[in-house]
Order: C-alpha cells, then structure tokens, then sequence
C-alpha cells in the first residue's frame, strides 16, 4: 500500500489495523514526499551545527527547555530521551493499534516538517512490514506532550533496546531486529523528539474502537429490529416522513435500515390491523432516534480521526525554505507550538464512549420489555414454564450489570487535567484513556446484545408459525445453528458467548450488507 502524507482515507487505515493473514500488507511512503523529508532535516542539520539555542535539538526537554546541550552530545541528548520516557506501565497494546502507531507515525513524518532523516521512516516502516510488534504498555500517557511513554516504548524496540512481542512472549529487541535484517537506528538531532510527540498512540486506540464498533453496531440494528418482531411492535414509527420533518442524518439512515430489515415480515403482518396498542415503548419506537444520534456522533468522530491521522502533531515544527508560503527564512524556521496537545481525540472518544453506552443502554430496555409479560404479551422471562424456570430472568441482570458499568466509564475523560512536568505542561487531555477505556465499553454492549439476540429469538419461537422477514429469519437461523431454543433451564452462560460472538465477527453485519441500496455506516454516501 503506497501511503500518501496527508491524504490517508479511512479505508486505508481500517486496511492498517485489519493486517492480514501472516505478515500485514506492506507500505511505502509515496516517493514525491522524498524531497520535503530532506528539506526539513537539512533545517535541522544546520541548527545542530549552529550556535543559537533550539529546542529538541541543542537543549532539554520540558521544564528543562533552558539547559543548553553540547553538539557532541546530542544524539546522546536522543537516546536519553527515549530511555527516560520509556516508563509505561500495565498491559499491552494490542497489535492492530501498533500497526496504526508505525503506519502513521511514519506518515506524519514523511509529511516534512518534523526534520527527520528519511531511514527513520524507512526504519518505521520496515518494523510494520516485518509483522513485528514492539511492546509498549498501554498506560502511562496523559494526551499532551504527545503520547510520549508509550511512543518511546516503540521508539525503544526500533533503536534496539526494548522489547517486541513475539508469539505471545516479550522478547529483547536487538535480535528480533538482527532477524528481520533491520539495522537498529541510530537518532541524531531532535529526531527521538519527533518521533515521540505527537499523538500517534491515543489516535491509533481511537480508531481501534471505531473499527471495532463498526460491527458491533451494525448487528444492534439486526438484533433491535428482531426485538421489535419478536414484540409484535409496529413499523409505523420507522415511516420516512417521520424522520425527514426532523433532518438529522442518523436518524433518518437508521429507520431507513430497520424498514429494510422488517420488509416481508409475516409476523408484522399479523397484527398490522386490529392491534389494541396505540405505541410501543420508546425502547422499539425511538431506536431511529436514539441509534441515529449515536451514528452521527461516530460518524464526526470519524472524521476527527481521520483528520488527526494525517496530521502533523510533533514539537517543534520545522518549515524549509522549499515549503510555499510556510517557510520565508532563508535557513528554513523551527516554530515551537502544541500540535501535539490531544484534545480533538479526547474530544472525540468521549462521544464515542457516550454513543457505545446508549447502544448497550437501550438495548438492555429491550431485553426488559421483553421478559416483562405485561409489555410484551410473550410468556413471562420468555420461558413457558415460569416458575419452575426462570428462563432470561438472570440473564437480563447480567445485561443490566455490563449496562451499567458503561455508564460509569462513559464519564468524559477530557474534563480532568493533571499538570505535569513541573507545572510546564500545565493541561493535559487525557485522550489516551479516553480512547483506551473504549475497548471495554465495546466488550459489554456486544455482550449485551448477544443477550438480546437469544431474547429476542426466545420470542420469535414463541410466535411461531409465523415467521419474521426474510432477513431477520437469517439471523435467526445464524443463532440456532449454535443455540437450540430453551425449551427448559440450562447452563446459558455458553449460549451467551456464542450469540455475542455473533455480534462481534461480523456474521450478523453481514447480513445486513445483503440489503440492497443502504447508506454507508460510517460515512455518509
């Protein structure tokens, strides 16, 4: 894959982050960035050789931005840095979010304006295309400065001195490297800096949420839509005039797909005329507006993402005199500045972390009104012996316990700020938690859903012999191929497990892919 600075789409990086079977798809910086590259380092080379103090390259670091450094200690003055920095904690990043950590790492600085020589994105790279994966503890930053610890693990492996988990076990660095036939790099000025400002490792984590996500959303709406007929609720709520009178785009996208998915369905049918209900509770009919709001919130994160990917969010910043109408001064400039402050992520996973929580927190309603006789007109906790089984009784609680934890994660992580380096970096954004809490979140609502999926395909058995539209009734053969129906207890613990491995690998998202002429999830068409 050719990787273009700058103009990174968000396929190619969900291309990233997937990998591939074996090693990942290889990349390479588009050769017209060659020369910008060896602009900005030459504005780099010519400060170290100069006499004038310049942050990154002859001084400290930090609170110790005033300590001037001897030329013949500065890429000493880089290795320092990468060693003291590597100071993260807890578990591993997973490989998919290292891919995107390498990849565009490596493409923000083959942008030219961090002053890096090209082997030290040519080093990035070789490392991706490897299959390596350097260790990096996945806690540790605060989301300003950069995501600096755990871009210094990375950086770390690369120069020879870390780690890389290989099969599972941490390995010293220096001879994976010697295997793989990559030289270890050798940092010269402002070049450790560069490589560990910025804002690689809380976007890349961001993104593994989206990426994520993706499926798990598109199998709530298969599941929602199995609920609303296992309910006998009404389509009426999901009619487009409804939702074109209040223009959001989520919205009107989200009831355009559940009248897709509730097309043909003998069940609705049934009780289209004579039923004595006048609504359904919100938990069916407000699903367009509730899954609709959470889609447009991913859908800006989205954008974010893909904007703070092609990003250059290093400091200083370095213009050549090459660079039009960015750089005038004869010897090129370096610009201290904040592009390394992680607000925008921040901003953006706490979105995504408040739409995660609503999709698991409706959809734990809907297994409610589903075990609730009294709503659903279905057999008390979807059993047909209640009593001497309690059928979905304890199963909801379980759903109720994952939807509940997400509320509390959902809090904003960008509203706390704890000042570091001795009052120098004074407001932090903590995007790296934010993005990294999202894992979890994603893990209970898909659990939640697969919940709801044996819920729902509870009730659809009960209303046999009538059957649900034909797509739904493929999701609901999906299910029973792995789960017979609960005729009577039994240890359900296994069924949910394979009901929300459903929801997670995608086989009930592809499904809905088989509906013709729906717009995209993410991205608006």
């Amino acid at each position: 894959m050719l990787l273009r600075p700058g103009q990174l789409s968000l396929d190619e990086l969900q291309a990233i982050h997937a990998g591939g079977s074996g090693r990942p798809q290889p990349l390479m910086i588009d050769p017209a960035a060659l020369p910008g590259i060896q602009a900005s380092a030459a504005v780099v080379q010519r400060a170290a050789a100069g006499d004038a103090p310049v942050y990154g390259v002859n001084t400290g670091f930090g609170k110790l931005a005033g300590t001037r450094i001897s030329t013949e200690d500065l890429a000493t003055l880089q290795r320092n840095l990468i060693r003291s920095h590597s100071v993260g904690v807890g578990e591993p990043l997973a490989a998919p979010v290292l891919r995107l950590m390498l990849a565009t790492k490596a493409a923000s600085l083959a942008r030219g304006y961090s002053g890096v020589r090209p082997v030290v994105i040519d080093t990035l790279l070789a490392v991706h295309n490897a299959g390596l994966v350097p260790f990096v503890p996945s806690q540790g930053s605060v989301g300003a400065s950069g995501d600096l610890a755990p871009l210094a693990h990375m950086v770390l492996a690369l120069i020879g001195e870390g780690e890389f988990v290989v099969d599972g076990q941490r390995q010293p660095a220096a001879p994976v490297l010697q295997q793989h036939r990559i030289a270890p790099l050798a940092l010269e000025a402002k070049e450790g800096l560069a490589l560990i400002n910025g804002t690689q490792t809380s976007t890349a984590l961001a993104l593994h949420a989206l990426f994520s996500f993706e499926p798990v959303l598109e199998s709530a709406l298969v599941v929602g839509a199995l609920t609303v007929d296992a309910a006998r609720g009404s389509d009426g709520p999901f009619d487009p005039r409804i939702h074109a009178l209040r223009g959001q785009p989520g919205q009107i996208d989200v009831a355009r797909y559940y009248r897709a998915l509730l097309a043909g369905s003998a069940i609705r049918a049934s009780h289209a005329e004579g039923d004595d209900r006048v609504q359904d509770p919100y938990c069916l009919r407000c699903q367009p507006q509730v899954v609709g709001a959470c889609l447009d919130q991913l859908r800006h994160a989205a954008l974010v993402l893909l904007r703070e990917a092609n990003a250059v969010t290093d400091n200083p910043l370095v213009f050549a005199p090459e660079a039009e109408g960015l750089g005038s001064e004869p010897q090129g400039a370096m610009i201290s500045g904040g592009n390394f402050h992680a607000e925008p992520v921040a901003l953006a996973a706490d979105a995504m972390a408040c739409a995660i929580a609503e999709v698991g927190a409706i959809a734990e309603r809907r297994i409610a009104m589903l075990i609730d006789s009294s709503v659903s007109r279905l057999p008390p906790f979807l059993t047909a012996n209640a009593g001497l089984n309690s059928g979905s009784m304890i199963a909801h609680v379980t759903a109720a316990a994952l939807a509940s934890e997400n509320k509390s994660m959902a809090h904003p992580a960008s509203v706390d700020s704890l000042p570091t380096s001795a009052n120098q970096e004074d407001h932090v954004s903590m995007a790296t938690f934010a993005a990294r809490r999202l894992q979890p979140m994603i893990h209970n609502v898909a659990h939640i859903l697969g919940i709801e999926l044996l819920a729902a395909a509870q009730g659809i058995d009960f209303l046999r012999p009538l059957a649900s539209s034909p797509v739904l009734e493929a999701a609901h053969a999906e299910l029973r191929a792995r789960c017979p129906a609960m005729a009577q207890d039994r240890y359900i613990a296994p069924d949910i497990a394979m009901a929300t491995a459903l929801v997670r690998d995608g086989a009930l998202a592809h499904i809905l892919h088989q509906l013709p002429e729906l717009p995209a999830l993410w991205i608006p068409a």
